[in-house]
């Protein structure tokens, strides 16, 4: 095991991408095929973060209903009135089976001001402007605040956004896990990908025997 790369699990972040309704629930405008399958891996991955009290990062997008604030790929489409993850709809809240117990409504405003909203003991959500989690974001600055140097991964869609934040956190020398089966539309190239940078791959399974 490398010394640089190793997980160190007691001062990890759980960090979840993406995982709204609007990317994951049957018949939903954006929906991105599995996410609704791996929920339920999502929900005993955060289990076992909230059961230690250790840091849970929910990463959200919002969607302005005038495209002002979306990437240029999708900003067309949105202009047109294809509704997605529109701050203060349901599409854009988290999807039931990752929230913490209680009805969460999300600061849009404050989210997309930069602001991380708490909702639950050591646990926060966040807006990222494009794909990655690090950009243009303070995700650097709050994981050391809080002294983490291990990041664990899941979530929506791994070819865009997962795996975009993966490859900031290690331009930033965090520690990576990335939860195979807690992961939407991982592929086998990926596993190629991922230990090309020393990331971790670790099930769900593995994870909750490391959390204890």
């Amino acid at each position: 095991m490398n010394k640089y790369t190793e997980p160190h699990i007691a001062d990890s972040a759980l960090i979840t991408i993406d995982t709204q309704n609007d990317f994951t629930l049957d018949g939903a405008p954006a929906r991105i095929a599995g996410t609704k399958d791996i929920i339920p891996s999502m929900a005993r991955l955060l289990e076992c973060y909230r059961r230690r009290r250790l840091l849970i990062i929910h990463v959200v997008r919002f969607y302005l209903r005038d495209g002002s604030n979306v990437d240029a790929c999708r900003r067309q489409a949105i202009e047109e009135g294809n509704p997605i993850v529109v701050p203060g709809t349901d599409g854009a809240n988290l999807v039931a089976g990752i929230e913490p117990e209680g009805s969460i409504r999300l600061r849009a405003e404050d989210l997309i001001a930069g602001k991380f909203q708490q909702i639950a003991d050591n646990e926060y959500v966040m807006y990222k402007p494009r794909w990655g989690a690090f950009y243009g974001t303070r995700l650097e600055w709050f994981l050391k605040k809080h002294n983490r140097n291990t990041l664990v991964f899941c979530g929506c869609n791994y070819p865009n956004c997962p795996r975009t934040s993966v490859y900031q956190a290690s331009e930033r020398d965090f520690r990576i896990v990335l939860v195979t089966d807690a992961m939407s539309q991982w592929y086998a190239k990926a596993e190629e990908e991922m230990k090309n940078i020393a990331v971790a791959l670790l099930t769900t399974k593995d994870m909750k025997t490391l959390l204890g």
